[in-house]
C-alpha cells in the first residue's frame, strides 16, 4: 500500500473527487494524503479535514521538489492548459522530471483512450507524449485512459434538446460515457490498493451507444424530440463558428465528433468495475438524474 499520496489539481472537479474517496470510501487516513493546486488558499475545506495542502504549479518547475518531497504516490491529473499547443505537455513533462527527482516511487497519470498518434482528437499528442514521458522515466507507473465523462452531455445535449436538433459529424460511431464520480471512485481505489506492477486501465461506461441512441434516450427521458442531423465534419466546423464559438473551439469539438466516427473512443471496458467494486452508473440514468438540467436548454 502507498504510504503517501498526492493528488494535483485538488481544486479541480476530479482531483477533489478522488480525495473525496479516498477520504470516504478507501478509508485512507489524512495523514497520507496530500492535496496539490496552483492555488492552495482553494483547499482550506481539505486541510480542515487534515489533509497536508501544497502549492503545485507545472509553470514553475523549480518549485516541484519541494511540492514532491516525501512523496509515494504522485497522481498528475491533466492539466486544463489547452488554448496553447504544446503547454499542457511540457507541464506535464516537467512534473515527471520533478517527480523522478524527489525520489516519488510511483506516478499515476489521467490520460485518454487510445492517444496514440492518428487519434483524430486535437490533445491526444499531450496524452501521449505524457503518458511515453512516464514511462521512459524508469518510475513505476499507473496510468488512468479515462473515457469521456457523462457530465460533458449536459455542455451541448440541453441546446439540442431546447432546438429539436442536434449537429453532429460522429457518423454511427460508439461512445460509452461514464460519470466522472466513477471515474474518482475508481483511481481512489487503485491509489488506495498495494500496486501490483505497471498498469494502464481504460475507464468506460458498460454499454456504447452512438448518437442516435443517446437523442433517443435523451427523448425518452425529457419528452422532448431531438433530430439528429449527421454533417461532414467541414459543414459541423462552419456551423459551430457561426454559433460564435471561437474557431479554437470549435475545431476542438468536431475533433471529438471525429474521434467517435473514428471508433477510437468505441472502447468498453470492466476495468471500473475492477478497481471500485461497483458497476458504473448507466447513462439513462445519468439522463434521469440531471432532467431538470437537460431541459434548462
Amino acid at each position: 500500500m502507498s504510504e503517501t499520496i498526492l493528488v494535483t489539481g485538488a481544486s479541480g472537479q476530479l482531483g477533489r473527487l478522488v480525495l473525496n474517496h479516498l477520504l470516504e470510501t478507501q478509508k485512507v487516513t489524512p495523514a497520507r494524503l496530500v492535496a496539490g493546486s496552483r492555488e492552495p488558499t482553494k483547499l482550506s475545506d481539505l486541510a480542515d479535514r487534515g489533509i497536508t495542502t501544497r502549492a503545485v504549479d507545472f509553470d514553475k518547475p523549480s518549485e516541484l521538489g519541494a511540492a514532491f518531497a516525501g512523496i509515494d504516490t504522485l497522481l498528475v491529473v491533466s492539466t486544463d492548459a489547452l488554448g496553447e499547443p504544446g503547454k499542457r505537455l511540457a507541464q506535464h513533462k516537467a512534473a515527471v522530471a520533478a517527480a523522478q527527482k524527489a525520489g516519488v516511487r510511483r506516478i499515476a497519470y489521467t490520460s485518454m483512450p487510445n492517444p496514440e498518434p492518428g487519434n483524430p482528437v486535437l490533445f491526444a499528442g499531450d496524452h501521449y507524449g505524457t503518458e511515453q514521458a512516464i514511462k521512459e522515466s524508469g518510475l513505476a507507473y499507473t496510468i488512468f485512459r479515462n473515457g469521456w465523462y457523462q457530465e460533458n452531455l449536459l455542455m451541448g445535449l440541453p441546446h439540442a434538446i431546447a432546438s429539436g436538433k442536434w449537429f453532429t459529424s460522429a457518423g454511427s460511431g460508439r461512445l460509452a460515457h461514464v460519470a466522472r464520480e466513477d471515474i474518482a471512485r475508481a483511481i481512489a481505489a487503485a491509489l488506495a490498493s498495494k500496486p501490483q506492477g505497471n498498469a494502464t486501465y481504460t475507464l468506460t461506461g458498460s454499454q456504447a451507444f452512438d448518437t442516435d441512441e443517446i437523442a433517443a434516450l435523451a427523448s425518452a427521458v425529457t419528452g422532448k424530440p431531438i433530430e439528429v442531423v449527421h454533417l461532414s465534419d467541414e459543414a459541423l466546423l462552419e456551423g459551430l463558428k457561426a454559433s460564435d464559438l471561437p474557431a479554437p473551439v470549435a475545431a476542438l469539438l468536431v475533433s471529438f465528433d471525429a474521434n467517435t466516427r473514428a471508433g477510437t473512443i468505441s472502447d468498453v471496458t470492466n476495468d471500473v468495475k475492477k478497481l471500485a467494486g461497483i458497476e458504473p452508473r448507466p447513462l439513462r440514468a445519468f439522463l434521469e438524474d440531471n432532467k431538470e438540467a437537460l431541459l434548462a436548454g
